[in-house]
């Protein structure tokens, strides 16, 4: 046989699959490794209690004579129909406060991702700076900010804005401290982060040559927001909405040191039945119950923004 035979039969026959390895069983487990330490973490810091929270909602009983496991269910019923005006009042403010913190975040988130140019960290960094103080230290600042004396509520006095608010029920006459009005403040002050990172993070990855081609289509900004910023930037939104309103529909530091026992939401209920009344199965029932709530919101809240792709 001929070697020209021979490079012509090499040419012809076909060439052999590679053989893929099978990978050891030490390296499939090593994602499950990986893992293990934040399902332990999981585990221990939110099943854990969650199933010991639960089973302290159905005791009787007091911290004198001792709590045991009843099954008495009871105690939801007992404490939603008690504490109702709590609830209503908390997503109300809450509901009220991530709508404010979307309104001014929005166009902040905007500016950074599209206009800020060099001074995109710096903006960054100061949207950010309030988480280097205290919590505590941030919303006691808001007692200062909302004195009857001081400069906002002069101002706000000046341009009839609290007769309308008075009007409203979210102030006392020219008095903003003690009022639902100074709770929602605080709520969108110490959030508004929550909101604008989520929603930066979903501007800036929105792809600039689509503005042009709408710009080349002639389409006015206002239309270009509209119909090509707007959608793309929705699980930003969502999640912004997400991040602030369910901390916000919990919190009781706020309405505890900016509110009045008028304000009082869920949160200083779940706080007063733990530490002052001591009647724990009431107070877990009430945590349960807020939970479930948040949670049926968020899940139709969800479907209905048309997303689950969150930042």
């Amino acid at each position: 046989m001929s070697s020209s035979t021979l490079v012509q039969e090499e040419r012809t026959a076909p060439e052999q699959a590679p053989v893929l390895r099978k990978p050891s069983t030490r390296k499939r487990l090593v994602p499950y490794w990986l893992l293990l330490p934040g399902i332990i973490w999981l585990v221990v810091f939110f099943a854990l209690p969650m199933v010991y929270q639960a089973s302290t909602s159905v005791q009787t009983g007091s911290l004198e004579k001792g709590f045991e496991v009843t099954w008495h269910f009871q105690t939801y019923w007992e404490a939603f129909r008690e504490y109702w005006p709590q609830f209503l009042s908390s997503l109300l403010y809450a509901g009220t406060a991530t709508l404010l913190c979307l309104l001014l975040g929005y166009p902040l988130a905007y500016m950074i991702a599209f206009k800020a140019g060099r001074w995109r960290n710096l903006v960054l960094v100061l949207v950010i700076a309030p988480f280097f103080t205290s919590f505590l230290i941030r919303t006691l600042a808001w007692k200062t900010i909302l004195a009857d004396s001081g400069a906002v509520v002069g101002v706000l006095d000046a341009l009839h804005v609290l007769d309308v608010t008075s009007w409203l029920g979210w102030t006392e006459g020219h008095r903003v401290l003690a009022t639902p009005m100074a709770v929602v403040c605080g709520l969108t002050y110490n959030f508004l982060p929550f909101m604008i990172l989520p929603l930066y993070t979903s501007l800036e990855r929105i792809d600039g040559r689509l503005h042009e081609a709408a710009q080349d289509l002639y389409a006015s900004p206002v239309t270009t927001f509209r119909t090509v910023t707007f959608p793309l930037s929705m699980p930003g939104v969502v999640s912004g909405t997400l991040l602030t309103f369910i901390p916000a529909s919990g919190d009781y530091v706020n309405a505890e040191l900016l509110g009045s026992t008028d304000t009082k939401m869920v949160g200083n209920v779940i706080q007063s039945q733990f530490l002052r009344v001591l009647d724990y199965p009431t107070a877990a029932a009430l945590s349960f119950i807020l939970m479930a709530i948040v949670l049926l919101m968020v899940t139709v809240y969800i479907r209905r923004a048309g997303t689950e792709d969150l930042v």
